[in-house]
């Protein structure tokens, strides 16, 4: 997979993640890492960063839950209004969602 395919397969991914539910970047990089070849949660991270903007990219989070840094606010309301569980600190990874459930 080149880079511009692996961005496309970060973006479809993130696409399909339902309301109300999140994933971590970790999560992203391991479901895509056996088509991939790539593993890296850093990676999905500035993908998201640079190309996430058409995507719901507040669906997106770290492993603990924390939502994307500089854009709080923004994230935890949109998430507020899918019904998300969300903590003080961020989501509460109940909220977990993996391609393997479907939508």
């Amino acid at each position: 997979m080149t880079p511009d395919e692996y961005v496309e397969a970060v973006l479809d991914l993130v696409e399909r993640i339902p309301p109300g539910r999140v994933m971590s970047y970790g999560a992203v990089a391991d479901a895509l890492a056996e088509r991939s070849g790539r593993a890296s949660a850093r990676l999905v991270g500035s993908i998201m960063a640079r190309h996430g903007g058409g995507v719901p990219w507040h669906r997106v989070v770290n492993s603990a839950g924390r939502l994307p840094p500089g854009h709080e606010v923004e994230a935890r309301a949109r998430l507020r209004a899918e019904g998300c569980p969300l903590r003080p600190s961020g989501v509460d990874m109940t909220a977990a969602w993996s391609p393997d459930e479907g939508m």
